[in-house]
């Protein structure tokens, strides 16, 4: 079985680039896109962010299943490293012609509240922006961490639908 985690998940939506540029910590920060990264790399950076916030989906694939997207052109993979190590990742999503969906978003938890989030989201959305598309969408819920849902709104995300759920984290998961 597993423990079962009552959420609400909340689908957004921008159809315009935000107006104004956030600018970079005072830190030495990288963000570098990892082309066609190893089942185990990706893997770690979705368990170091995710397993805060009750990650399951990427677990439920086989490893063939989850390499396919990730070997997919259509999926780019961004990593932002804070004096060289990693603080966390965002996965872009253009499969849906017109559309960017931003599939993963977050921080490993030493490097939440250091200004990293805003900025590293900033520039996700920008290079999403600078692609073909006419909107871009993202998923949050209520096991995310707090700040998420208002920092979406923040860069111009709008709310297009809520729904209740339960998520089901697999025992020792």
């Amino acid at each position: 079985m597993g423990q079962k985690h009552p959420t609400t998940i909340t689908s957004l939506e921008m159809r315009a680039p935000p107006a104004r540029a956030v600018a970079p910590p005072a830190l030495p920060l990288a963000i570098i896109r990892a082309h066609k990264p190893t089942l185990h790399f990706y893997r770690y950076l979705y368990d170091t962010v995710g397993a805060p916030h009750m990650w399951v989906e990427r677990h439920r694939m086989t490893g063939e299943e989850l390499s396919k997207i990730l070997e997919d052109e259509q999926v780019e993979i961004y990593v932002v490293h804070i004096d060289g190590v990693p603080a966390g990742f965002g996965e872009l999503d253009f499969r849906e012609s017109g559309t960017a969906s931003l599939a993963y978003f977050g921080l490993i938890p030493e490097f939440v509240g250091r200004g990293i989030g805003p900025y590293f989201l900033y520039q996700l959305i920008s290079m999403a922006w600078s692609r073909d598309i006419e909107r871009m969408a993202v998923n949050t819920c209520t096991l995310d961490h707090p700040s998420a849902l208002p920092l979406y709104q923040k860069f111009g995300f709008e709310p297009i639908s809520r729904r209740d759920t339960v998520i089901e984290v697999p025992d020792g998961g």
